[in-house]
């Protein structure tokens, strides 16, 4: 019985996540997770396809729901349609704006300079406050200004 009544909840359990999944509030983030997707002009594979992304982890925000499509915005500002089973929840940033960003040990402006990030260089957003977000690129781990970064989680 118990055996039973446990499959049966973990059937209801994976029926029921996806579906949850897709009744996220707009706008939010996500990362692209294939190493390519087709951002099309509609949302379905019968739309023309306007760009071909090949940067997975890249940041992008959620705009619309549509059918298992969504309507994203990337770090440019191009919006487009791409099959929402191409996008991971999880957080990505790209690195913006002018010059090197300095990456600190801590989120403190005068703690120890770790490296230093070109703009266009994508990571994984682990926390932010105060003005400073966590990111990891690779192995490295570090702080850098919300402000130079695209993707923070802030819709």
């Amino acid at each position: 019985m118990i055996s039973k009544l446990t499959f049966v909840l973990a059937a209801f359990v994976l029926v029921v996540t996806p579906a949850q999944a897709q009744d996220r509030e707009v706008p939010y983030w996500a990362t692209l997770r294939a190493s390519e997707i087709n951002l099309r002009v509609g949302p379905s594979a019968d739309y023309r396809i306007e760009w071909v992304y090949r940067r997975p982890g890249l940041p992008v925000k959620v705009i619309r729901v549509m059918d298992g499509w969504r309507l994203i915005e990337d770090p440019d500002g191009t919006r487009g349609w791409v099959a929402s089973r191409l996008l991971s929840p999880d957080l990505g940033v790209i690195v913006v704006g002018k010059g090197n960003a300095t990456i600190h040990e801590d989120a403190d402006a005068s703690s120890k300079i770790k490296w230093r990030l070109e703009p266009g260089v994508v990571g994984a957003l682990k926390d932010c406050a105060s003005g400073w977000c966590e990111i990891t690129i690779g192995n490295r781990r570090g702080w850098v200004r919300a402000n130079r970064l695209w993707g923070d989680g802030k819709p």
